[in-house]
Order: C-alpha cells, then sequence, then structure tokens
C-alpha cells in the first residue's frame, strides 16, 4: 500500500468509526481527531518521501476497475497536488478542533458531522491524486455529497437553499466535463485505435489534435473547473454556500474544494488541450480580471462576514486563474503557491471570524467594534489573518501575488496592470472590516469578566437580556490558529521548501502546452 492510498483509505475508516460512535460525543470526537492527526502525519511522510528531481507522478498505484473501457482506479501526485494534499491534512485536525464544541442544529450529532468531514476529506485528497480522467469525474461528483450534508444539515437558517444551489452546480458543470472527457476517450480510439481515460496516454494524443477538436474539449473542462474555481460568472453559489456553511465547513468549501478548479486547469485543461488553452486564454484572463475588481469591490458592500470572505475569495481566484493563463512560469508558480497560500491565510481568517461570531452571536459586521479592547489576542491574530489576506510582505500570501503579477507583466501587462488594482482594493476592504470590528468604541455589552464587575463595557442600547460576555482566546483556539499563525510568517520569509515542489511540476506543464519563458523570465526561484 503506497501512502497515497493510505491519505485515501484512513480518513474513510475514521468516518465509519465515528459514524458508529455518533451516540457517543466525547468518544466520536476524539476518535475523529485522532485519525486526523495520523492523517497529517501521513501527509508528511509523503513530503518528506516525494523527490521534486524525480518523475512527474510519484506515489502511484493503479488497479483495474472497467477493463472494457480501460478505466482504471490510477492514484499519484506531481507537485501540484502534493501540495494541495498536505493543506487537506493539515487544515481538517484544526477544523476539528474548531468545531469541538460548536453547537449544532437540534437532531443532530458532532459524530455525524465529524464523520462526514473526514469522508470529504478522503474524497478531496482523491480527487487531487487521481490519474485516469474518469476516475476524476467519478470523485468530482461524488465529493459534492458530504459536503451536501454538511451545509444542508448543519448551517444556517437558509442552508437548504445553499446546499441544493452549490451542489447543483457542481454537478451540472461535472456533466459538462464528462462530455469531454468521453470525447477525449473517442477521439483516441479514432486515432489509435484503442479509447483510454489514462491521464500520461491523453496528454500526447491529445497535443496533436484539431485545433477544433482541442477548443470543444477544452470549453468542458474549463465549464467544470470554472464552476468550481469559482471565475466570474459561475460564483454565485459561492457566498450562498459560505453564509450558510458551518465556519468548520466554510474552511473545507473555501480552503479546498474551490481549489479542484484550479488544480483542474493545471493538471487537465492545459495538459490535454494545449492549443486551445493559449487560443482562448484572452476569454480566460477577461473573466479573471473581472474576478479580481468584481470580488474586491463586492467585498466593500458586504454587511454578513460570510459573505465577506467569500467575495474576498472571488477576487483572489481571480489572481490564480491569470496566473495560469499567463503562461509564464513565474506566474504558475504564483498561481499554484497561491493555491496553498489562499487555503492557509484564507482558512484562518474564516476561523477568526467565527470566533468572533461565536462571541457576538452575530454574523453582521455593524454589530461590531472596539473588540481590541477586551480582547486583545482575537484582534491580534485577526488582524495576521487579515495582513496575509492583502498579501502583507513578510507574510505568506505575497510572494505568491508577487510571482502571478511579475509574471503576467512579461506576457499579459494589460491584464496584470488591472489586477494590480485589486492589490489596492484588498488593503483598503480588510483594514475597512478590521477597523470597523476591533476598534473604536465598544459596540453592545462586552464584558471581559463577571456580569456587571470589573472591565465591564456597557451600551446603553442594549437591555441585559441581551449582554454578550466576551472572553479572549482561550487554550483550545490558541492550538488551532498556533500552526496558522507560524505558516503565515515562515512561508512569508521562506518560501523555498514549498516552491522547490512546485517548480519542477510547472516546468512540465509548460513543457506539455509547448510555451516557453520570455528571454527575460527566471522561472520561479
Amino acid at each position: 500500500m503506497t501512502l497515497l492510498v493510505a491519505l485515501i483509505l484512513l480518513p474513510i475508516v475514521g468516518s465509519v468509526v465515528v459514524a458508529l460512535l455518533r451516540g457517543h460525543a466525547a468518544a466520536a470526537k476524539w476518535t475523529a481527531l485522532g485519525f486526523s492527526l495520523v492523517e497529517l502525519v501521513i501527509a508528511i511522510a509523503a513530503w518528506v518521501a516525494y523527490d521534486p528531481t524525480g518523475p512527474r507522478l510519484q506515489l502511484t498505484s493503479s488497479v483495474e476497475w472497467i477493463p472494457a473501457f480501460d478505466i482504471r482506479l490510477s492514484l499519484g501526485v506531481d507537485g501540484i497536488a502534493l501540495v494541495m494534499v498536505a493543506v487537506i491534512a493539515l487544515l481538517t485536525p484544526l477544523v476539528l478542533g474548531y468545531s469541538w464544541g460548536e453547537r449544532l442544529p437540534a437532531g443532530r450529532t458532532h459524530g455525524g458531522f465529524f464523520s462526514l468531514l473526514l469522508l470529504e476529506q478522503a474524497l478531496t485528497v482523491a480527487v487531487f491524486a487521481a490519474t485516469d480522467v474518469f476516475l476524476f469525474y467519478v470523485l468530482f461528483e461524488i465529493m459534492l455529497i458530504p459536503m451536501y450534508f454538511l451545509i444542508g444539515g448543519y448551517g444556517g437558517e437558509n442552508r437548504t437553499y445553499a446546499a441544493v444551489k452549490f451542489f447543483l452546480y457542481s454537478f451540472l458543470g461535472g456533466l459538462i466535463m464528462l462530455a469531454s472527457a468521453i470525447g477525449a476517450y473517442v477521439y483516441c480510439a479514432q486515432v489509435t485505435g484503442r479509447g483510454t481515460f489514462d491521464w500520461a496516454t491523453l496528454v500526447p494524443v491529445l497535443s496533436d489534435a484539431p485545433t477544433s477538436v482541442q477548443v470543444w474539449l477544452f470549453l468542458g473542462f474549463f465549464t467544470a473547473f470554472a464552476i468550481k474555481a469559482p471565475l466570474i460568472p459561475f460564483h454565485t453559489w459561492l457566498p450562498d454556500a459560505a453564509q450558510q456553511a458551518p465556519i468548520g465547513v466554510a474552511v473545507i468549501v473555501v480552503g479546498v474544494l474551490d481549489k479542484v478548479g484550479t488544480f483542474g486547469f493545471l493538471r487537465y485543461s492545459l495538459p490535454l488541450t494545449p492549443q486551445a488553452s493559449q487560443l482562448l486564454a484572452p476569454l480566460v484572463l477577461v473573466l479573471a480580471v473581472l474576478g479580481v475588481l468584481y470580488g474586491s469591490l463586492q467585498a466593500f458592500g458586504q454587511t454578513d462576514f460570510k459573505r465577506f470572505i467569500a467575495y474576498v475569495s472571488i477576487a483572489h481566484f481571480g489572481f490564480i486563474a491569470l496566473g495560469v493563463f499567463a503562461f509564464t512560469s513565474q506566474a504558475q508558480v504564483g498561481a499554484v503557491s497561491y493555491m496553498i497560500n489562499h487555503s492557509i491565510a484564507t482558512g484562518m481568517l474564516i476561523l477568526v471570524i467565527g470566533m468572533v461570531i461565536s462571541r457576538g452571536g452575530s454574523t453582521r459586521i455593524a454589530d461590531y467594534g472596539g473588540m481590541a479592547k477586551v480582547t486583545p489576542l482575537l484582534a491580534g491574530t485577526l488582524l495576521i489573518a487579515g495582513l496575509s489576506t492583502l498579501s502583507l510582505p513578510g507574510t505568506n500570501s505575497f510572494i505568491s501575488e508577487f510571482l502571478v503579477l511579475i509574471g503576467a507583466f512579461e506576457t499579459r501587462p494589460v491584464y496584470a496592470a488591472l489586477a494590480t488594482v485589486g492589490m489596492v482594493l484588498a488593503a483598503v476592504y480588510v483594514l475597512w472590516m478590521y477597523q470597523r470590528t476591533m476598534q473604536g468604541p465598544v459596540r453592545g455589552d462586552a464584558l471581559l469578566g463577571t456580569a456587571g464587575g470589573p472591565g465591564a463595557v456597557t451600551d446603553p442600547n442594549r437591555s441585559g437580556a441581551h449582554r454578550l460576555r466576551v472572553a479572549d482566546l482561550g487554550a483550545r483556539e490558541i492550538v488551532v490558529l498556533a500552526p496558522l499563525i507560524v505558516l503565515v510568517l515562515a512561508l512569508g520569509f521562506y518560501p523555498k521548501p514549498v516552491l522547490d515542489v512546485i517548480n519542477p511540476s510547472v516546468a512540465a506543464t509548460m513543457s506539455e502546452v509547448g510555451v516557453t519563458d520570455p528571454v527575460t523570465s527566471q522561472g520561479g526561484n
């Protein structure tokens, strides 16, 4: 059994065990956390075992599934997939730790909630690891099921609407992708006499296909990935899903699931349809820049914390798409590193905002103010998450945004210049949110201590029945946030370990597409 197979099977086993313990809350919680921590250890072992100078796909395994169509259960990772597997392994135990004491809807248990989270982890790892196109499609659709139940069963007041919208958008996109996968199989059969869904076999065959064939195949894959990413105008499911999902689930949706779309661009759209990718790149770049500007402007107008984060992420996904379709090594390395750094920064931002909401009982930004006076640690962590989100130099996201923009300027200067406006807007909307919630006069009855005792800050507009008892970060919350703070700062000053893993896979992707860097480009180093 390879490490990759273990990374998929372990959370599945954990999901089953936790589900059987759903009537015993404490046992279910500790069991889920234990499985997720073992998963993290295996992910670290996989990172150590991966050789950036070795073959393109490593930790591989393959078993026959449907021999008549040459469909196999084939798994393997390159550097791009490996960093996303590592992110999933990191975020899952943190999400479990955050959700430890979360209030669930009536009739729901932590055992069921944690069981679904572990199952979602397994399926997401499998999606990034799949090297058979049909297997990828199946996993792309199946991973929607536990997320549908997580949002629809444990979310907010309008959770059913948000869950159905999330499911339908991604499911329909997957069906369109299936049409392209079948088209690739048929074309391969016509050219070679034997159809296959094996990614490594399809890449050289489809790269020589007529441009017209590639365009149709590209559009099918692109639609599914653009919905998942999401790019404008396929984005409307994300604000609803993020708003209604529990905080821990929102971390997975925004921090992990969305990356399946941008990963799909790099693994499937570009290598399988290289000519079409270059031909239609201007269209994608327009959508990417629109996403940066539209998401940034929409963030200003949000009154709800969760919708604010959703639109911030839409802007960031525009940067990632810009990096992918700029077709320079620097830009693509920046895009891939942005995928992992966005997961870290936005995952931390969502968790901290969840901690704010748990203290105030409201998701409305306007219901908060002056919290830094009574919760300085919470305010400090929100500031670090916000600075990482706006890509301040010295934080993890800066190098990613810098590489995307400097790489895109070489081939797409107009698009890069327009996207740069998004950097300015990010600084404004993040600091605007922080100022309103953490600075100024304290809003509400925020009590640091016993009600009416020392440290009480009163608001005459609130009755005693609505007074808030606010405590600073507790030990469990500090443990959850500490790894993310370390990564934000460590990768901000020393991103080389991640870039070394990413660079060879990006170089391979560029070679498969058949493009080379401009003379001035120095790659992602």
